[in-house]
């Protein structure tokens, strides 16, 4: 009774919030015109049919990319697939990744709908989807029981329950009784099974973390690798997916380890495009000698001016003011830090660095990516630093060998195939 009561006040929310959610969409627009485009989409309706699909939902561009080699071995069996998002970014990188199926016709890349059940409606009209993923954990109420009327089963897909979302639901306990909606759950690792479990979800599948086997851009790798003998530094730092609460602690970083005996080359990447800027007028003001990744790189990576590699040298700053770049930033590093995690939200994604052999350091709160951040810490192939000793951890930390964070690797990929494994029994007429 709870529970219904709950769906009915959520639906009327949403219809009273409608014009506030449309007015947001416009504003975001003003910056991104992909937001207020396809806007019918948001509604349930939508220009194209595309029956029997495997829905897969991504809401950002980071679920995306984690989902490709799953969708990759659907459209190799021979499925229809279509993928639903909310951001910009997740719905551009599925048309990019994705173009030579949409252009004929075997993959869709729309809009989610709106929390509304005549929206779902007009989406599971479209598309009568025979199952559907939903990307790490994302609890919408009105998306698991409208597939659940709809005959449609939804799992949770490359799912973990983080420790913080945990202590946080246990206080209410709503969320675990819309996880329950779900047909089922394919988590990332032991730990995580027993935590769905723990709260009632049922047809739980150990397939592991499927970032491990996303493809790697060889262009950018090639690219990385021409311009590192042209870098005249005793090592290459890279801080990657900064976020904007931690940019003054890196920048403290940076001062600190320009002031040693060799200086490194430092690679530094804002987690945000609109940060790029301010990021750039704060290595001034400090008085960091910088160089920006756009005015040093043409659109193919390699120096506008040949004879200018001035920049690239010991005791400067190389912005990384661009978006999906960021094997290329990496591959040039001798080790990289991985932002978010010095900051209450947590942190951002460590498994690109280990990819190519990289070792990783991250900050105390890793809540977010407890797999494989605590299995890689515990290999030895990453280490968990603290604002205190972030400068002194960057430059003395030993590296591990090469063969370690290779036999990590190894151990932690085959996800997409255990995936798809677990799907195989659903797909069968």
């Amino acid at each position: 009774m709870r529970l219904w009561l709950f769906l009915r006040l959520w639906s009327l929310l949403w219809h009273l919030c409608l014009p506030i959610i449309l007015i947001y969409l416009w504003k975001r627009a003003r910056k991104d015109p992909l937001y207020n485009q396809h806007l019918g989409e948001r509604f349930g309706r939508y220009g194209r049919d595309l029956p029997g699909a495997i829905w897969v939902h991504a809401v950002s561009l980071g679920e995306l990319r984690s989902a490709v080699p799953l969708i990759r071995a659907l459209l190799d069996r021979g499925e229809k697939v279509v993928t639903t998002h909310f951001t910009p970014a997740g719905r551009r990188e599925a048309e990019r990744a994705f173009a030579p199926e949409i252009a004929a016709g075997r993959l869709s890349a729309v809009w989610v709908p709106f929390e509304t059940s005549w929206a779902y409606a007009g989406f599971f009209q479209a598309f009568r989807p025979k199952l559907g993923l939903v990307m790490e954990i994302e609890i919408w109420p009105r998306m698991i029981f409208a597939a659940k009327s709809a005959g449609v089963p939804l799992f949770m897909c490359n799912a973990q329950y983080p420790t913080k979302s945990m202590a946080r639901d246990a206080k209410l306990k709503l969320r675990h009784r819309l996880m329950q909606g779900y047909a089922g759950a394919f988590v990332k690792s032991d730990l995580q099974r027993d935590r769905f479990a723990s709260v009632g979800v049922r047809n739980i599948q150990v397939t592991g973390e499927l970032r491990f086997d996303q493809p790697i851009p060889e262009a950018q790798l090639e690219a990385a690798r021409a311009l590192r003998p042209l870098i005249k530094a005793p090592r290459v730092i890279a801080l990657a997916s900064i976020t904007q609460p931690e940019e003054a602690l890196f920048l403290d970083v940076i001062q600190r380890l320009m002031a040693t005996p060799e200086p490194p080359l430092i690679i530094l990447i804002p987690r945000a495009p609109e940060r790029f800027g301010l990021v750039a007028e704060a290595l001034a003001v400090r008085g960091l000698t910088s160089a920006r990744r756009t005015s040093l790189l043409d659109q193919g990576l390699v120096l506008t001016d040949p004879d200018a590699a001035q920049p690239l040298r010991a005791g400067t700053v190389l912005l990384g003011d661009s978006l999906g770049e960021m094997y290329f930033y990496l591959e040039m590093a001798d080790r990289v830090v991985i932002g978010g995690g010095f900051q209450p939200k947590g942190s951002h994604n460590i498994i690109e660095p280990l990819a190519l052999g990289k070792p990783v350091i991250v900050g105390p709160e890793i809540h977010t990516i407890e797999y494989p951040a605590v299995e890689a810490i515990a290999a030895g192939v990453c280490l968990q630093s603290t604002a205190e000793t972030l400068a002194s951890d960057v430059e003395a930390w030993p590296d591990p060998a090469p063969k370690e964070i290779a036999d990590f690797i190894a151990a932690h990929s085959g996800a997409g195939a255990r995936t798809m494994a677990a799907i195989e029994p659903l797909l069968k007429p």
